[in-house]
């Protein structure tokens, strides 16, 4: 001790000339301070200091935007403010909730909405009457084949038969309540258990089943952000790149997860991994693969990925909520693909939606994880509830026992060998519409589809002119952004006789029109995504969304529309 204090001793007494004069300054400089400012002055001015300092310090580091766009985002908040401003912002509002309510009451014209319950119920025959009408409201016909996604299976008279005695057998059960509905909780399991054999799991992989893809990615992200949690991690972030689904978003939101999007090459819209590289920090407690995401129908580089996050000991996982049951069966189909499911070492999780193209009813999805010690933080129990104990796997807590039934059903009876065939006849028609769109003068491919989506824009004219010129001729397509395209997921029900020929046609006699065209009026699908482009400010985008799904639930005439 006394040999550490000499020492340090000596090496101060080296330094003595720089500190007299350091200490001189602080004195002169304490001195000027005090006769300009007062003692609170001076703590009000450093506390304002510090305000500033971090103010700034958040502005440039803490947001997933780049500088540029902050700043123009800043600037266009601030106009926000101008009266004149405000208003022609409220009047757009106004004009967007009018649009949409008039939309809506084309679907619905002269019908009288139900307010109350009727005094007395209907009888049997009423009701089926009834519901006649509502089914009548449906404009676009999907069984046609005309939709992109949305309903993914033919429905058959087989398959129908098969959900009408699934009701009859387990309409009322529930596997919140294990014990009673043992048959339930069997099928549940092995349900779950067949997909996770699918993605080549071994005896420890596991998982459940929830209501959809949104609720399998909102399980995976609560599951990493407790397991984090566990390992003293305070603030948790995850890493995905901007292509991922939106349920990722909406699960960091809810859970208070820290998301950072890491952008695509402009030209091969796959992921910047060196710049998912350098996000990673202490606090990373998942990263995100999509195989594949829903815009361009594109497979992350998993391998690559995987690597990563075994190399900072970070678990991965793979979003297959889209496309799960055709890629476990690609490799059978005929159209081999690069490993992506358990057997890639650092994927500790895959989300995959059996009510997709798995063919069942809406309603059923399936999580997994690779270990029993990964899946367990996904669980909630509560052990001093005056009800007793609670627990549940997932968000719901009661659950339609009859949805799984169905699942249960469905893969049965589709079987392997019939995945397999399904798989085969999709991807084929998808190969055979990207190959036609690209040939289409005007129109390229933004990706060579890897399974099920086929993505394209244009050099030459405004995509969005091509999703309603097709509007018109009954298609219902979607329309991407950032870049502008157009996609459509190809369903069992494309691969009718005769449908991929008439989109390809359709396709081509829009580009034509559009290309011959001189009129320069943007449609309503151009306004709507060009104008979205162009707002920095998405919140604003976003509040039109919302009055879109508050006009769906509304059932009186707005005022907006009462004179019209």
């Amino acid at each position: 001790m006394n040999l550490d204090s000499s020492f340090y001793a000596k090496v101060l007494h080296n330094y003595e000339p720089q500190l007299s004069i350091l200490r001189e300054k602080t004195r002169l400089l304490n001195a000027r301070l005090l006769t300009s400012f007062t003692p609170l002055q001076l703590v009000a001015l450093t506390s304002l200091a510090t305000a500033l300092g971090i103010g700034l310090y958040r502005f440039l580091y803490g947001h997933d935007e780049d500088l540029p766009t902050r700043i123009k985002l800043a600037i266009f908040r601030l106009a926000r403010r101008i009266p004149a401003v405000r208003q022609q912002i409220t009047k757009a509002r106004d004009d967007t909730l009018k649009s949409v309510y008039d939309s809506m009451a084309k679907s619905t014209k002269g019908h009288k909405f139900a307010n109350a319950l009727p005094q007395k119920g209907l009888t049997k025959d009423e009701l089926l009457k009834k519901l006649e009408k509502y089914r009548n409201f449906e404009r676009i016909n999907y069984e046609s084949g005309n939709v992109s996604g949305c309903v993914y299976k033919i429905s058959t008279p087989s398959t129908t038969e098969i959900y009408n005695a699934v009701f009859e057998l387990f309409g009322e059960t529930n596997p919140l309540h294990a014990d009673v509905f043992p048959d339930i909780r069997t099928m549940e399991a092995e349900v779950v258990r067949c997909v996770a054999t699918m993605f080549h799991g071994d005896e420890n992989a596991c998982g459940t089943m929830t209501s959809g893809g949104t609720e399998s990615l909102l399980m995976a992200c609560k599951t990493y952000r407790d397991l984090a949690k566990s390992k003293g991690i305070t603030k948790p972030e995850i890493i995905m790149p901007v292509t991922a689904h939106p349920a990722f978003n909406k699960a960091c939101a809810y859970f208070k997860i820290k998301l950072i999007r890491i952008p695509v090459d402009p030209i091969t819209l796959e992921v910047d991994l060196k710049k998912m590289r350098r996000a990673i920090t202490r606090n990373t407690c998942m990263l995100v693969a999509s195989a594949p995401n829903f815009p361009h129908g594109a497979i992350d580089p998993i391998e690559d990925i995987s690597k990563i996050a075994l190399e900072y000991g970070i678990p991965l996982h793979v979003d297959g909520c889209l496309g799960g049951f055709l890629i476990a069966f690609m490799d059978e189909a005929g159209f081999p693909l690069k490993p992506f499911d358990f057997r890639v070492p650092g994927v500790m999780s895959i989300s995959c939606d059996t009510h997709k193209y798995g063919f069942t009813p809406k309603g059923a999805s399936v999580i997994l994880y690779r270990t029993p010690e990964i899946r367990v933080h996904q669980f909630y129990a509560l052990g001093d509830w005056p009800g007793g104990i609670y627990a549940s796997p997932s968000v719901a807590g009661s659950r339609s026992g009859y949805l799984i039934a169905c699942c249960w059903a469905t893969l049965m009876y589709y079987g392997h060998e019939g995945y397999v065939e399904e798989t085969r006849k999709i991807i084929e028609v998808t190969r055979y519409i990207a190959d036609g769109w690209s040939k289409i003068p005007g129109l390229r491919l933004l990706h060579n589809p890897d399974v099920s989506v086929v993505a394209a824009g244009s050099d030459i004219f405004n995509i969005y002119y091509l999703i309603d010129g097709m509007i018109a001729k009954g298609w219902h397509l979607n329309g991407l952004q950032n870049p502008a395209g157009i996609h459509i997921a190809i369903t069992q029900l494309h691969t009718q006789a005769g449908v991929a020929d008439r989109l390809l046609q359709d396709t081509r006699d829009c580009v034509a029109e559009i290309l011959k065209s001189d009129n320069k009026n943007d449609t309503p699908t151009a306004v709507i995504y060009g104008t979205s482009q162009k707002v920095p400010d998405k919140s604003i985008v976003c509040d039109m969304a919302k009055l879109f799904i508050g006009a769906c639930y509304e059932t009186r005439i707005p005022s907006a529309t009462k004179n019209e």
